[in-house]
């Protein structure tokens, strides 16, 4: 699967589009990560463990519109966007978008 933030695929003609695809993933960030995140923040430095939690969101809703997009025929996903939100009381969850969308390419 061809996954680009480009309205094309370079060298590649778009010969047909599926539709728009969505990946969604919320992740919950436990007490230790807090502690250590409030630390940091008090301290200065990087929350190794809220970067950590970030990366592996963003490739979890990748992946999952990648499955959606190949689930209805396409082998590219065109003009993709990432979108972070945070979500829950206190601000203890994480949600990440992904969105594009879905073509075909020769």
């Amino acid at each position: 699967m061809i996954v680009t933030t480009t309205p094309s695929v370079e060298g590649r003609k778009i010969v047909e589009y599926r539709g728009i695809v969505f990946g969604e993933v919320i992740a919950g960030v436990n007490v230790i990560k807090d502690i250590s995140a409030g630390l940091r923040n008090f301290f200065g430095g990087r929350a190794g463990a809220y970067e950590g939690e970030l990366v592996e969101a963003r490739q979890a809703a990748l992946a999952e519109m990648s499955k959606r997009a190949a689930a209805i025929g396409a082998n590219a996903i065109v003009g993709v966007d990432l979108d972070y939100e945070v979500l829950g009381q206190g601000g203890n969850m994480l949600m990440v978008t992904a969105s594009g969308t879905a073509v075909v390419v020769e």
